[in-house]
């Protein structure tokens, strides 16, 4: 990778770190004569997990987002706000539609934001929704949990928020390709001004469902959001969440991503989980606290975001559930815990269904990203059902 630390360097650093804090258990000289031994505490491998596109986006630098992330923590920097400045790169690239400048709109076709954050050490949280003008809703979202005794501040309210502290407010944030894709949307749904309006809703999936089988629209980003979680080498756990939210959705709708347990959860001693893909799914079960509670209880972050899975399928309502029981979304959870575990786990392996042969076969797999040590590297989720996704998930 750009910029990549060597293994040696890279021990080097958290060995430095871990000494910041180390306890000289002699005080003698040692045995080489050469001065005090100085024993550190054990570290931990730091590690920063993400959806895909957090190792996909550059904004035209040399880092993605989870490359950003894991060399800041790495070089002592706060986990916080080294995340968000991982997001930040993903959130500014117009070439990403699913967050940030550039998000694919609302049914009206104007950009609304959400975001959360999580500082698991000092026990603190921030989020903002439906915000509007704000390139980066995830340092506003820090913000919040920095400069105000609340944990969601919303709409124009927000958007005030930001102004009075001197963020820059736009206008609009679509980018040509977002606007186009609301476009042709709107002309899909609506070929002659309005359909029935008890039929508008099915034809909005219906043309999102058209879309995404002529490769318009990627189907990982009509739920489109980016999740980062991570640890650093003294076991120091945060994390974040930013969306532009479902594509073309009800004006004003807030899924998952903002609200705390739901599209992010973060326990200081435990560890963290955040979600990609259908939010009122994550929210009904608050998901993201459920991961964390199994983590508490001894799984592994593998097990617990299957374990999140598999209640979510058997609490989803019978119009969500396909001709086999299976239901009509995706949903995947990015998990890590406090000694470094890590996982990346999806409802389904891919996003789209076999039929759908408009994508190149890369482009169906369901993966995370992560960095380590090693680099960073996008991985195969770890999967709840292995058979044929339906369409819209």
């Amino acid at each position: 990778m750009g910029n990549a630390i060597s293994r040696r360097d890279f021990v080097k650093t958290a060995g430095v770190l871990a000494a910041g804090t180390g306890t000289a258990f002699g005080d003698g000289p040692s045995p080489g004569g050469e001065g005090p031994i100085v024993l550190a505490p054990r570290s931990v491998a730091p590690v920063v997990v993400s959806s895909a596109n957090g190792n996909k986006y550059r904004n035209g630098g040399s880092r993605t987002c989870v490359e950003e992330a894991f060399e800041r923590i790495v070089r002592g920097e706060d986990v916080l706000d080294a995340l968000v400045a991982g997001v930040n790169i993903v959130e500014l690239d117009p070439e990403d539609d699913s967050v940030g400048y550039g998000g694919l709109p609302n049914a009206d076709g104007v950009v609304q934001l959400d975001a959360s954050c999580v500082h698991g050490p000092k026990k603190r949280a921030g989020a903002v929704a439906a915000l509007e003008g704000l390139r980066t809703p995830s340092r506003v979202a820090k913000a919040v949990m920095e400069l105000t005794d609340h944990h969601l501040v919303v709409g124009k309210g927000a958007q005030d928020f930001a102004r009075q502290l001197g963020f820059e407010v736009e206008d609009d944030l679509n980018t040509e390709r977002s606007r186009r894709m609301w476009l042709e949307w709107k002309r899909r749904i609506d070929p002659q001004h309005w359909v029935d309006p008890s039929r508008r809703s099915e034809a909005g999936r219906a043309a999102a469902r058209a879309m995404i089988a002529e490769g318009l629209l990627d189907p990982q980003h009509v739920f489109g959001t980016i999740n980062c979680n991570g640890v650093s080498p003294k076991g120091e756990v945060c994390g974040v969440t930013t969306t532009s939210g479902l594509a073309f959705k009800i004006p004003g709708r807030v899924g998952d991503s903002p609200i705390l347990g739901a599209g992010l959860y973060v326990d200081g001693e435990v560890g963290a989980a955040g979600s990609t893909g259908r939010g009122e799914a994550n929210l009904f079960s608050l998901s993201s606290f459920f991961v964390v509670e199994c983590l508490r209880r001894g799984m592994s972050a593998k097990d617990a975001g299957i374990e999140a899975l598999r209640r979510v399928v058997s609490r989803t309502e019978k119009r969500l559930l396909d001709e086999r029981g299976y239901p009509r979304f995706g949903l995947r959870f990015y998990v890590v815990d406090r000694k470094g575990g890590f996982a990346g786990v999806s409802m389904y392996a891919k996003s789209v269904p076999s039929w759908m042969d408009a994508f190149d076969p890369p482009a169906k797999v369901v993966s995370f990203a992560v960095c380590t040590q090693n680099g960073p590297e996008t991985r195969p989720c770890d999967v709840l059902l292995d058979v044929d996704p339906p369409a819209e998930a």
